[in-house]
């Protein structure tokens, strides 16, 4: 029972209301140099000061920015792999332990699956192992659900197999889902209908600052989305901060696309 108590207050932490805006940062460890990726202390700042709700980062960053003040809580990504790992790129590896991550500052931990990789069952393994953690130590566990790879068996699945990768997150026992937009509210109405628990849309191609953007997290939200786990379109951003606070108005205030796109400039 102290498990299951510790891991609700953990979530309510995290997602204020049953909604979240989380950030990932952990992109270093797969490729650098990143466009603001350099000064991690600066950005966790930032971040917090635009009211995100968690970040999520390796287990060396986590240590770290566990230390700095005004930051938001941070959720260790334990999965892996980098650009120089040719076809083996889209395997991600686990490279640590629920136990090691709280240790290290994280109240929370994620783990990626790539649904339709050749790598899949290795993955999928790997995430039962550290669910299994999770349960016996209260702790959240974030899935990032990614229908990718060259095995997707997709006819007539008009979300292109990202709600069964949302529903195989569930079922292993995640409390929280990272996906993929699937392109319209009617088709991701058919990923968050198929789980109980939240999803958050991922962000959309790198660089994409414009209206498209903050209408896509709107959309997802009116199709029963819990919000956004958004990396790069965050903190390579001129002003993270900035962009930061439009995605915490967008979710937790319901201001409209247009709104913040003219605020944000």
């Amino acid at each position: 029972m102290r498990a299951t108590n510790d891991k609700k207050s953990r979530l309510e932490k995290l997602l204020p209301g049953g909604r979240g805006v989380w950030i990932p940062v952990d992109h270093g460890a797969s490729s650098f140099p990143e466009k603001g990726l350099s000064d991690m202390e600066r950005l966790y700042q930032d971040l917090g000061e635009g009211k995100v709700d968690a970040v999520v980062a390796q287990k060396g960053v986590v240590s770290h920015l566990s230390k700095v003040n005004g930051g938001p809580p941070l959720i260790a990504h334990l999965s892996v792999s980098t650009i120089h790992s040719g076809e083996r790129s889209d395997d991600k590896v686990l490279v640590g332990s629920v136990q090691e991550a709280i240790s290290r500052g994280a109240d929370a931990v994620s783990v990626q699956v790539n649904v339709g990789s050749n790598y899949e069952s290795d993955m999928i393994e790997r995430m039962g192992m550290i669910s299994e953690q999770c349960h016996e130590l209260g702790i959240p566990l974030l899935g990032m659900m990614y229908a990718r790879g060259p095995n997707l068996q997709i006819d007539g699945d008009v979300t292109k197999g990202i709600a069964h990768a949302v529903r195989l997150g569930w079922e292993l026992g995640c409390d929280v889902v990272k996906t993929s937009w699937t392109g319209s509210i009617e088709s991701f109405e058919i990923v968050t209908s198929g789980v109980p628990i939240p999803v958050l849309v991922a962000g959309g191609a790198k660089g994409d600052y414009g209206m498209g953007l903050f209408k896509m997290v709107k959309q997802s939200m009116l199709a029963g989305g819990a919000g956004v786990c958004m990396g790069r379109n965050v903190f390579a951003h001129d002003n993270p901060r900035e962009m930061a606070d439009a995605l915490h108005r967008l979710v937790h205030l319901n201001s409209g696309p247009k709104e913040i796109f003219e605020k944000l400039g």
